[in-house]
Formats: structure tokens, C-alpha cells, sequence
């Protein structure tokens, strides 16, 4: 990698997947100032972030005026200087139209979002969770509350747990969330009344099931 460049100057001008020579079925994300290379979701994962997306369509053809919108682009952690790409980000609908108004083509910046979703697989969970006391690292978790993303939404498929966190609260200073709701598979997601979308999770399956 030349030298006067840095990971994540490559990945905003989207060259860092070039440079690395890889498949067009793998992204890259830059954690913790590492290189972090991803495949497409495996079908399960991917049912799962489908689910939400048409929660939230739902709710907005039965309210016209429901403004949040899913979208699946890079995010630009700027005061982090991390590039990460969630499987969901949550906007309101008029950010959305002044992010295109002014001209962003490519990322969106982590104050325009109002919640970020992640599900994990079993080579992501590590870095999408919350890191255990006194563990090393930082991971997802803690970078989206130090930038002060709002709400972040944890789907774990691990069989283990099964579940998913509606983590809240950031506290920029620390990097942590200080306020969390969970919900087993199988039971209904609510999520805040600003929100107005709950999320069935019937059919959510285990990493072991795909």
C-alpha cells in the first residue's frame, strides 16, 4: 500500500476493493484501523435483513407520512476515521433527500444516521458485539457509540443466544451504550415510539441453519 495513503482514505474513494484485487462478492470495512474483508450474507443472514427492511416498508404503506427509510451504503465514521458498511442503516427521509441534494454519492456520514443494524455470522460477531469487560479491541459496538449513533440494532444468530439487542443511549466520551432491550428469536421486536415499527422474528434461524 503506498505510503502516503492510509486504509481508510482508499476505502472512502472506494479503491481499497481494487486495490486488494477481491471478487465482487466481498466488501471491506476498516475497524479499529484495520482491514476487515466480508462475503455477501449467507441466506439465513440475509432473510433476516430483508424481514427488516419490509417491516419498515409496511409501516410506511399503512402511513403515508412514516419517514424512515433502510439502506444497505458505506457509512463514514468520521470521528473515528473508520469506514464500516452495516447491514442496515435507518435515516429519516429529508436527510436522505439533502444527503442527495448534496451531492453524496457514495457514503453517508454517521450523524445523518438514526439507527444502524448489524447480523452477525460466525466470522462478524466478534466485532459487531458488545466486547466482554476488560476484553481488547473496540469493534462495532463501541464505535458507533462514539460517534453517536442513536440506536444500534444487534441481530446475534449465534445458537447460543438467538437474539437480538436494541442497544441505546451513546456516550461519545466512553463508547458505550448505556441503555439495552433485547428480544429472544420468536418473540416481536418494538422498537421506540418514534419509530412506530415492530419486527416479527418467527422465522429468524441460527448461523446453523444457514
Amino acid at each position: 500500500m503506498p505510503e502516503e495513503d492510509t486504509p481508510y482514505g482508499m476505502w472512502l474513494r472506494g479503491e481499497l476493493e481494487d486495490y486488494l484485487h477481491l471478487p465482487e462478492l466481498f466488501s471491506t470495512e476498516v475497524i479499529d484501523g484495520e482491514i476487515v474483508v466480508s462475503r455477501a450474507p449467507a441466506f439465513g443472514r440475509d432473510r433476516i435483513i430483508h424481514a427488516i427492511i419490509f417491516a419498515f416498508n409496511r409501516a410506511k404503506v399503512l402511513d403515508e407520512s412514516f419517514s424512515w427509510l433502510c439502506s444497505s451504503t458505506g457509512l463514514d465514521m468520521v470521528g473515528i476515521e473508520a469506514g464500516y458498511i452495516p447491514d442496515l442503516i435507518i435515516l429519516d427521509e429529508q436527510i436522505s433527500r439533502e444527503a442527495l441534494q448534496g451531492e453524496v454519492r457514495r457514503r453517508l456520514v454517521s450523524d445523518q444516521v438514526e439507527m444502524a443494524v448489524e447480523v452477525t455470522s460466525p466470522s462478524n460477531a466478534k466485532v459487531d458485539r458488545c466486547p466482554a469487560k476488560g476484553a481488547e479491541g473496540r469493534g462495532k459496538w463501541r464505535g458507533y457509540a462514539r460517534c453517536g449513533v442513536p440506536y444500534y440494532l444487534l441481530v446475534d444468530r449465534d445458537p447460543r443466544i438467538a437474539s437480538a439487542v436494541l442497544y441505546s443511549i451513546p456516550d461519545s466520551a466512553t463508547g458505550a451504550y448505556l441503555q439495552e432491550e433485547s428480544w429472544k428469536f420468536g418473540e416481536e421486536i418494538e422498537l421506540p415510539g418514534h419509530f412506530g415499527v415492530t419486527i416479527s422474528t418467527d422465522e429468524w434461524l441460527s448461523w446453523d441453519f444457514g
